[in-house]
């Protein structure tokens, strides 16, 4: 359960991250509150899952889950630049955070 706390934690970062965007720093009050309500519960489901995983860990992969998910949306809605090495980092992302889950991820 604390995997998929973590998970859902990483998601909502991504989230809140896109939603700065749509904020126009903070001018624009539904994209505000919204990116602030998942800005929250990520930072809460973080906590909740850091609870049985090892901070290290959970911290890295949900900081891997909303860099890669940001990074892969800014590509797509935000026409971000994309090139073959940023593919190639963003895939050695992804291993990163697969190799954390499977090699440190005991609960305690």
């Amino acid at each position: 359960m604390p995997w998929v706390l973590l998970l859902i934690a990483g998601l909502l970062e991504v989230c809140w991250a896109i939603g700065l965007k749509y904020t126009e720093g903070f001018t624009r009050p539904l994209p505000s509150i919204l990116t602030a309500i998942a800005l929250i519960a990520s930072m809460a489901l973080l906590s909740w899952a850091a609870r049985s995983l090892p901070i290290g860990t959970a911290y890295a992969v949900w900081v891997g889950i909303g860099a890669l998910g940001a990074a892969i949306l800014g590509i797509v809605l935000f026409r971000e630049p994309v090139s073959p090495m940023r593919i190639v980092f963003l895939g050695m992302l992804l291993v990163a955070i697969v190799g954390l889950k499977v090699t440190g991820g005991g609960e305690h």
